[in-house]
């Protein structure tokens, strides 16, 4: 007579599952990195696992005939074992300025530098970018052999941004992309505070309520 399978503890099927979920994002991002992915959100429902792809340029995503989707869906499904994976593409345009996602920010540097045009004057087009979207604060910090053959770092910051506490670790948004180079690998990596959030630091006194007015309040 067979044995029926262990189930596994409440704490390994979560650690399972989180699991399965970093690796579908690191895949994403390894896969749709140039065509202009931002970040994903892994949902699931009784159908199967939906995927929702935030992109800078969801055509490019989305492919010719859904080429690209239908390509990514195939090895989700085959060599991850997502079952029966349903992605939808957004574009964050539609949602906040592409500016205000530090990948799309840090990227936009790797591609410049790429190309060979000098980290100091593309740091100065994303500081431009960043301060015309509105940012609260930023800081953009690019390492590597920058001048020399010794490799150093050099940091651009505006504003005000949050280093420590929970809005540095639940607000402020960070990326950080790597560029290989003839010199060598570059490191660029942006933070941002978007100016739509509303910090710890940000609040309003409001003026007491007299008991006559507090009273008239509740009669209407």
């Amino acid at each position: 007579m067979s044995t029926p399978p262990r189930r596994l503890p409440v704490y390994k099927k979560i650690l399972e599952e989180n699991k399965k979920k970093w690796m579908i994002k690191e895949f994403l991002e390894y896969k749709l990195s140039k065509y202009g992915y931002i970040d994903s959100e892994i949902l699931k429902t009784p159908l199967g696992t939906r995927i929702v792809i935030y992109a800078e340029r969801p055509s490019r995503i989305i492919g010719r005939k859904g080429a690209i989707v239908k390509e990514v869906s195939n090895i989700l499904a085959t060599k991850l074992g997502v079952e029966n994976p349903q992605i939808d593409v957004i574009d964050v345009s539609k949602i906040e300025a592409p500016e205000m996602f530090p990948k799309v920010v840090a990227y936009r540097i790797a591609n410049a530098m790429a190309k060979g045009v000098r980290f100091r004057r593309v740091m100065f087009a994303a500081i431009r970018q960043l301060t015309e979207a509105g940012a609260k604060g930023f800081e953009i910090v690019v390492s590597g052999k920058l001048s020399t053959e010794r490799a150093r770092f050099e940091k651009q910051t505006f504003g005000k941004l949050y280093k420590i506490g929970y809005d540095a670790k639940n607000r402020v948004r960070r990326a950080v992309v790597h560029v290989l180079l003839k010199p060598g690998i570059y490191g660029i990596e942006v933070r941002i505070a978007p100016a739509s959030l509303q910090y710890s630091d940000e609040y309003k006194i409001k003026p007491p309520v007299r008991p006559e007015a507090a009273a008239q309040q509740q009669q209407q």
